[in-house]
């Protein structure tokens, strides 16, 4: 279904954020017969609904938000949604379609574009495409999930996109290149399960790619995507795996083929998954044509001036000495077993904690079974993640009050030289707005401890 689809017809927005507010303006342009915006929450995170907007569309809250979705022709979610939500199956059930403003703009747009997702480097991934692209001379627009949504985009010849799970769920086109960074099992409680969060970050493949483009190393990844196949036929090309045509090598290099490129510390960014992140942004340019071993020398210095992206591994330095580490964005235990690697160099302080959503920490005691570190927990799901780690020789493990003292005691336990981490492994809401909100109380704490 494309925007123009919606001319003449009913419609409701099922979300009143930016993703639900670029959706009424962008549909009303179309002239459908009604347009009403639907807010079902009833908390803090509901926004004024009002002038133009308001004028575009009146909104249909409390008793009257089920009956303005049921009796729409075609119902336009925000991400914020979730699949699980009771109503989704109702509105099916009835006949109402169900789509979402990321489908409604990649149906117009599928073959400019490179899309990105994956449970962990996405966003690193995606903008260090965009990055390299600029570099290379193909101009592009960045956006999606990472800050603007996909109807506010002005009109470009190429688009790089961060996409969610939440947004890859309505898909009905896939983007021309179709990347795909980790699989874990993350946001179950919103898409209804393991095997369900896969079929919704994967649908992303599933409409005619003409290039995917995977993780070789994640072998989770390699698994669900070995019957996959692009629009020509051919499976999804792996990179950062030994046997990948792009790869880090033991040496420290980062390879094509037979031949060496750059070092792999031209990317400034740490943790072996980033060097990863960097071969999955190679093997794509590749893909689309460029001619990478050529130019190498301009990818090289469009590598090094790479900043990376705020709340991931972000580096606090203190006059202790201490290094301070902001990874809020860390929401599972496999997110913050890449944290921990990226630092297996330096005396480690793991914070730990947040909204508990249920999810199995084992495999974080598995990783963490052989490490010399130590583990703070914070509030909610702090305790029951310390839990999970008891028994293990090497690991000291403290629960804090909340942020600011879990890094009060940081600062007493960690050596001199040494790392704080805040790679949570859980979201942050509930005592936090957001990651934002999270990292604004972290990186006070750390100053006024100083």
């Amino acid at each position: 279904m494309r925007l123009a689809d919606l001319r003449g017809r009913s419609v409701a927005v099922w979300g009143t954020g930016r993703e639900g507010r670029a959706a009424v303006t962008a549909i009303a342009a179309q002239q459908p017969a009604r347009l009403i915006v639907v807010d079902d929450s009833v908390n803090y995170l509901s926004v004024p609904w009002e002038g133009e907007l308001a004028a575009l569309a009146p909104l249909a809250g409390g008793d009257h938000a089920f009956p303005a979705l049921a009796t729409a022709d075609v119902v336009v979610r925000s991400p914020g949604v979730p699949q699980t939500h009771p109503w989704m199956a109702e509105l099916r059930s009835r006949g109402v379609t169900v789509t979402g403003g990321s489908a409604l703009w990649m149906a117009d747009h599928a073959r400019r574009t490179v899309g990105v997702t994956g449970s962990k480097g996405k966003s690193t991934t995606s903008a260090l495409i965009s990055h390299l692209l600029t570099a290379a001379g193909r101009p592009n627009v960045f956006g999606g999930n990472i800050g603007v949504p996909l109807l506010d985009l002005p009109a470009a010849d190429q688009y790089v996109l961060e996409l969610s799970s939440y947004q890859c769920s309505d898909l009905t086109d896939s983007p021309r290149v179709a990347v795909v960074t980790s699989l874990f099992p993350e946001h179950l409680d919103a898409h209804g399960g393991e095997r369900e969060y896969y079929r919704d970050k994967l649908n992303l493949l599933g409409h005619g790619p003409e290039l995917i483009v995977v993780n070789g190393a994640d072998e989770r990844l390699v698994t669900e995507t070995l019957a996959m196949r692009d629009v020509n036929g051919w499976p999804a090309i792996p990179a950062g795996a030994g046997d990948s045509r792009f790869r880090v090598e033991a040496d420290g290099l980062v390879w094509c083929s037979d031949d060496v490129l750059f070092p792999r510390d031209t990317l400034r960014l740490r943790g072996r998954h980033n060097g990863r992140n960097l071969c999955v942004a190679l093997a794509v340019l590749d893909g689309m044509g460029i001619d990478v071993l050529g130019s190498k020398d301009e990818l090289r210095a469009a590598v090094a001036s790479f900043e990376g992206l705020p709340h991931r591994l972000a580096e606090i330095a203190d006059p202790s000495g201490l290094t301070f580490v902001d990874d809020p964005l860390a929401t599972s235990p496999y997110a913050t077993m890449h944290a921990v690697d990226a630092y297996e160099d330096r005396p480690l302080t793991l914070l730990v904690g947040g909204t508990d959503r249920g999810l199995d920490y084992a495999p974080l005691r598995e990783h963490l079974k052989d490490r010399e570190i130590t583990v703070i927990g914070l509030p909610d799901s702090g305790p029951r993640i310390l839990a999970a780690l008891e028994g293990l020789a090497s690991v000291r493990t403290q629960l804090a009050e909340d942020l600011v003292d879990a890094v009060v005691l940081a600062r007493k336990l960690t050596p001199a030289g040494g790392v704080v981490l805040l790679s949570p492994a859980a979201p942050s809401y509930g005592r936090f707005r957001n990651f934002e909100h999270r990292s604004e109380v972290f990186a006070q704490a750390i100053r006024e401890t100083a």
